[in-house]
């Protein structure tokens, strides 16, 4: 039985950073790519980044790039996105999940696995 548990987040003002924490059990972590997406209320759920199995490569969408650092540590079996320079259009609740190759891709498709995800709200 794979789980994943995000933690993380929370409220933070407009510019701040927060940091985001996603621990795998039960799977071959390092095997695998993973992958943040985020769904705000009423939007449909969309990808921001992606990081392949040894975290060699990453992908972010437009609307991380440049402000979103995604990580994993493959011995603590955790992946991790770093947000800084926050606005209030990344209030979300972010998901990680576990992909079916070795890169985290763009699409719901390439995932297998879901946590439940973390609510971040940037408000001041």
């Amino acid at each position: 039985q794979v789980e994943l548990v995000e933690s993380g987040g929370g409220l933070v003002q407009p510019g701040g950073s927060l940091t985001l924490s996603c621990r795998v059990s039960g799977g071959n972590f390092d095997a695998h790519g993973m992958g943040w997406f985020r769904q705000a209320p009423g939007k449909e759920r969309e990808f921001v980044a992606g990081i392949s199995w040894s975290g060699r490569d990453t992908s972010y969408a437009d609307s991380a790039k440049g402000r979103f650092t995604c990580s994993r540590d493959n011995a603590k079996e955790t992946v991790y996105l770093q947000m800084n320079a926050l606005k209030p259009e990344d209030t979300a609740v972010y998901v990680c999940a576990v992909g079916l190759f070795a890169m985290g891709g763009r699409l719901f498709m390439e995932y297998e696995y879901w946590g439940q995800g973390t609510q971040v709200t940037v408000s001041s």
